[in-house]
């Protein structure tokens, strides 16, 4: 069996990486909102995504308030590809 990205495989950062994968970007109200996480949750998951190079964190402004958003990056979307044949390789019976 495939080793399962380990980074990937914890239940949040998953379905960050799941929801970014769906849209073009979200912010920090987005993400907490859909994925379903506390306050203090999205940024330690963000930041260990951010620093294996799956996600961006794009800083903008909005007047002249600023406004951070999340993106997937490709190699986020490669290794979540990748963690998704290796599950349907497990749920076929493959290794």
């Amino acid at each position: 069996m495939r080793d399962l990205d380990r980074t990937i495989r914890r239940p949040a950062r998953l379905r960050l990486l799941m929801m970014l994968s769906g849209v073009d970007s979200g912010d920090f109200s987005f993400l907490q909102r859909t994925v379903g996480l506390s306050k203090g949750n999205p940024s330690t998951h963000v930041a260990r995504l951010e620093g294996k190079g799956y996600v961006t964190v794009p800083q903008s402004f909005r007047g002249k308030m600023p406004h951070t958003s999340y993106r997937i990056a490709s190699q986020g979307r490669a290794k979540l590809d990748a963690y998704r044949e290796a599950i349907d390789a497990i749920r076929n019976g493959g290794c």
